[in-house]
């Protein structure tokens, strides 16, 4: 199943065309030749197809869910004029690895009962854990797909699948144990955090969505620039780097 060609669909347009404001869906994109080629997360590392060795998946054992899951990212933050969207900047293998991890299994948060039926406003309210409500979200997501457009998730119009998020945010669709609502927000905060984090866990491929941002990353310190009336500016810098410069120091 080949995913449909790529179509020019900025941030900017979908905003307009939709009177979509923050707090929603933040813009369009379509997931093309990528799915085939950036996701090739079996093949083994080399030269030739400059795999990243990051880019093993972790906890998604269908290939199918990663992929809707990575349409899902990039509609959220696409590639557009700005720079690259979520799929260049390895968001997808950085939400594969938090719900694989304690995040995932919310391993430091208390499930115990009993539950009650809590507000919109008081945050995460239910017992399902957050590997569960993706889980349950992405094949929810295929199953509305395909009982509204009668086609997979994939396979629909980029405007088609963006009313299918639509309907997850606006909770007209009936998930067990969980609000699509809830399932909508913890995908886009996901989504962010894999575009802004450090890129020690995952996503943030280059820094690239710092630079975009013009963030000047992790600093260990700012004393040798604090008092200089020069405008600031250098490339951003990771954890990573610091660990670097410990090495070199032994």
């Amino acid at each position: 199943m080949s995913p449909p060609e790529k179509r020019k669909f900025t941030r900017r347009r979908f905003l307009k065309n939709s009177g979509y404001v923050v707090g929603g869906v933040l813009g369009g994109g379509i997931l093309t030749e990528v799915i085939s080629k950036q996701f090739r997360t079996n093949a083994p590392a080399d030269e030739e197809t400059n795999e990243k060795l990051t880019h093993a998946l972790t906890y998604f054992t269908k290939k199918e869910d990663f992929n809707v899951l990575a349409q899902v990212t990039e509609l959220i933050f696409p590639e557009d004029e700005s720079g690259p969207g979520a799929i260049a900047l390895g968001v997808p293998f950085y939400i594969d690895k938090q719900l694989s991890s304690a995040w995932g299994y919310n391993a430091r948060d208390y499930m115990q009962g009993p539950f009650y039926k809590g507000e919109p406003t008081q945050g995460y309210q239910t017992s399902m854990l957050r590997h569960e409500i993706f889980s349950a979200g992405i094949e929810k997501i295929k199953e509305y797909s395909e009982a509204t457009f009668n086609r997979p998730f994939l396979e629909l119009e980029e405007e088609e699948q963006i009313s299918v998020l639509k309907a997850f945010e606006n909770d007209e669709v009936e998930m067990k144990g969980v609000m699509s609502s809830q399932f909508f927000a913890l995908l886009r905060g996901a989504t962010l955090e894999g575009v802004y984090a450090d890129p020690l866990y995952g996503g943030n491929e280059q820094m690239n969505g710092w630079k975009m941002k013009k963030y000047p990353g992790n600093k260990m310190s700012y004393l040798e620039v604090i008092d200089s009336e020069e405008f600031y500016d250098e490339p951003p810098s990771s954890l990573h780097a610091h660990m670097e410069d410990s090495s070199n120091e032994r």
